[in-house]
């Protein structure tokens, strides 16, 4: 597990906590981050109207909350982008010009057939709000399949969690051949690069700018987002998790109109064919 900055003050409360939620506690790294309640008021409006107009940027966003009585400007709106993960696509000052080329890689995904399990994964983190606070979960999804092979929780956006939780995922599942993701600073790192051509897996990645490379995880944040996370405001990471799992459950048990099959019984056929 990644280290703690803020450590759970009780490790049987905590291990209680996941069984009564039937939660693996690898699920779970941080406390939900604090900010202020009106910061955290906005940008829950905020990522309520960005799931369904993801395309929509500051200056949208400072009408939106303007005519909604909020005292805003481009600066404060842009500052919690960068708290949301809305602007993981640019530059970060930790990463040098060259550096970031180094690590940027080509999408990969443009006409490709995608034909059967553990092709293609693609991941994505996605802000969750909370009713004090926020955190962020991050899903690892099988293209073919739609199912969802790994996911976690945290209140960073680390290099080090997102490669944990993958790491889970290929323990689990086996490799896949392709891993696709945007281009923020969790992915364009020599700690997400290396792992992944240390274990010969090919790295694609978004184009700058462009939501819909990879529409197959956003369908799925946008399904987790309106059919619970909306409807549930939680109190903490635990109820959190123990309700992200339940919905992972109940998605991978309904047919999805994409494919005509449930995740579940898609993904197992095509392994038992490949065997």
């Amino acid at each position: 597990m990644v280290d703690l900055i803020e450590p759970f003050t009780s490790r049987i409360s905590v291990r209680r906590q996941c069984e009564l939620l039937s939660v693996n506690r690898s699920k779970i790294y941080y406390k939900a981050a604090a900010e202020k309640p009106e910061n955290v008021e906005m940008m829950n409006i905020m990522d309520k109207h960005l799931t369904s107009h993801p395309t929509e940027g500051v200056k949208s966003m400072v009408y939106l909350l303007m005519a909604m009585g909020y005292v805003v400007g481009p600066k404060r709106i842009r500052r919690l982008f960068r708290i949301m993960g809305r602007e993981t696509i640019y530059r970060r000052k930790n990463l040098t010009k060259m550096g970031m080329k180094e690590y940027i890689k080509p999408y990969l995904l443009k006409d490709l057939e995608i034909t059967h399990a553990n092709q293609v994964w693609c991941t994505d983190i996605t802000y969750i709000p909370m009713k004090k606070g926020f955190m962020y979960i991050t899903a690892i999804i099988d293209v073919y399949s739609r199912k969802i092979v790994g996911w976690g929780i945290s209140n960073t956006m680390s290099a080090q969690w997102c490669k944990q939780v993958l790491e889970e995922a290929i323990a689990k599942h086996g490799k896949p051949e392709i891993v696709n993701s945007d281009q923020g600073s969790q992915y364009t790192s020599a700690l997400w690069t290396q792992y992944l051509e240390e274990q010969g897996i090919l790295i694609s990645m978004d184009g700058k700018g462009r939501a819909l490379d990879n529409v197959w995880i956003e369908r799925f944040w946008k399904s987790l987002k309106y059919d619970y996370i909306y409807l549930h405001p939680v109190d903490d990471g635990f109820e959190l998790a123990g309700g992200v799992q339940n919905h992972i459950d109940y998605y991978h048990q309904k047919i999805h109109h994409t494919t005509k099959e449930t995740p579940n019984k898609r993904y197992e056929q095509s392994l038992k064919k490949a065997a």
